[in-house]
């Protein structure tokens, strides 16, 4: 198919959530690396009166090799990845613990509503005769966004209650114990 159809067909089917295609030119991107690395192949070119040419490409014995390989080690092996979140995380002491619990609140508003709403989705797809077996990534996200819910609700409510709390003297206390312990 063309790179245009591929953009619709993962909206359509909701791959959008796990694979980012907003931008198309994200997936032409990906189309000419695979040409390069022939992993796909031109099939044809369909000409249409008024229209760009679409170009349909269609996978190679090399491009198939490689999905199977990449599955299997995506499956079986974890692999450290790297979220903006975790880094905003440990720079939370930047901003007064008010401002945190603040910002924090937005955010399990926010994931609140995407939970909701791609339970509904999901439910929804059950009710439609969609199979488990093609919503386990929804499925899996739910369970993270689940636990991540939880995590913020504990660590807001750890922040409210003081258990975990900071301020600018407390902060230079630390720096001033921590940097005198380097220098011995």
């Amino acid at each position: 198919m063309h790179p245009y159809r591929m953009q619709q067909l993962i909206k359509e089917r909701g791959k959008d959530i796990v694979i980012n295609v907003h931008h198309r030119t994200s997936i032409y991107q990906t189309i000419e690396r695979l040409l390069r690395d022939e992993a796909i192949q031109v099939m044809q070119k369909q000409r249409q009166p008024g229209k760009p040419d679409f170009t349909i490409y269609t996978i190679t014995d090399r491009g198939k090799e490689t999905v199977y390989k990449w599955l299997r080690e995506m499956l079986s092996t974890p692999k450290d990845e790297f979220f903006d979140f975790p880094a905003a995380i440990s720079f939370l002491a930047l901003l007064p613990p008010e401002e945190v619990i603040k910002e924090l609140q937005k955010r399990i508003s926010i994931l609140q509503t995407k939970l909701e709403n791609s339970r509904k989705s999901t439910k929804e797809s059950i009710a439609d005769g969609l199979p488990r077996l093609f919503l386990l990534e929804i499925e899996y996200q739910q369970v993270l966004q689940h636990a991540e819910l939880m995590w913020l609700k504990d660590i807001v409510q750890s922040i409210q209650s003081h258990q975990i709390w900071w301020d600018r003297e407390w902060l230079e206390k630390i720096a001033q114990k921590f940097t005198s312990a380097e220098e011995e």
